[in-house]
């Protein structure tokens, strides 16, 4: 199944982006999940949508990615 959730698995319409932001979070997003997810690609994900957002999308973005990790790791 399909059971490995990304580390981040942020709400993008949480961040009010522009159509083009959109476009391009979701190709970035699209290439995190081909790569499998794993850490360097999160990572690369990262990278991508800071270049992207904006200050405050980002840092809406990496809290919520932080608080995906946390949550993670409480519930095992």
């Amino acid at each position: 199944g399909n059971e490995a959730k990304p580390a981040c698995t942020v709400s993008l319409a949480s961040l009010n982006l522009t159509p083009d932001q959109k476009t391009k979070m979701d190709a970035a997003m699209e290439e995190h999940h081909k790569a499998g997810c794993s850490e360097a690609s999160e990572a690369k994900y990262t990278q991508e949508a800071k270049t992207i957002l904006n200050k405050e999308q980002f840092a809406k973005f990496k809290a919520e990615c932080k608080g995906e990790k946390d949550k993670a790791k409480t519930e095992t």
